[in-house]
């Protein structure tokens, strides 16, 4: 499977909503809760076949693959043929908090894909850095021009990464401003193999004051991900 050209611009149409998203994921994530004694702290979610590695709360609830197809559907984008992870730590998760900006509580996103090789060759940290919402300048004011509706944005963290034999990318923390006036802060690891063939992505978003709230846990989801390089 083949991440598309939509998929890095998955937010980002004159919309402000999903415009022809579309969820591609090289192979199932397995996700594993371990415990020793009583009930168990994480969930740790695998794509063995991709190395990519990360864990959430155990209490953080994972979504059901219809409630998410459905969500995105709704949102104007497809999920067929592909397979996608998310977790929410509302008491009653719901696919649709991945889009929301009255996200309460924390909500994951992950996805892991190979890039087409029209992509491959252009990628850089700038790219990554917009792979889901604009984050650049450039990015930001194209965007604004066709129509964008999230306005605010307030850069919290511009971080490079650098992994195992040659994995690399960026951590951007960042708010936004929905149209209800409601700011949400997000936290995203866009990573990209050796030879930039493949993307592995990991989104965290609630609204400001969850995430400062869930501050912690939310740095312990993110610095977990891990990435060995398949090449």
């Amino acid at each position: 499977m083949e991440v598309t050209p939509l998929t890095i611009r998955a937010f980002r149409s004159p919309r402000g909503r999903v415009g022809g998203l579309t969820f591609l994921v090289l192979s199932v994530l397995v996700t594993v809760g371990l415990s020793a004694c009583g009930a168990p702290a994480w969930t740790y979610v695998a794509d063995s076949s991709a190395q990519a590695y990360y864990k959430v709360p155990y209490q953080w609830h994972q979504i059901s693959q219809n409630s998410l197809n459905s969500a995105v559907k709704a949102a104007g984008g497809s999920t067929d043929g592909a397979w996608a992870r998310a977790f929410d730590a509302n008491a009653s998760p719901q696919g649709s908090n991945f889009l929301d900006g009255n996200t309460v509580k924390p909500f994951v996103f992950s996805e892991v894909g190979t890039l087409p090789s029209t992509v491959s060759s252009e990628l850089s940290y700038n790219v990554l850095r917009d792979f889901m919402l604009p984050v650049t300048s450039d990015a930001r004011t194209e965007d604004a021009q066709e129509g964008f509706s999230l306005t605010g944005f307030k850069s919290l963290r511009d971080q490079t990464i650098s992994g195992k034999a040659g994995v690399h990318g960026v951590r951007e923390t960042f708010d936004y401003t929905f149209p209800n006036g409601v700011s949400d802060t997000f936290d995203e690891v866009a990573l990209t193999n050796s030879d930039s063939t493949q993307v592995y992505f990991l989104l965290v978003h609630c609204t400001e004051t969850c995430y400062s709230q869930n501050q912690s846990s939310i740095d312990t989801v993110m610095t977990s991900f891990t990435v060995g390089s398949p090449t």
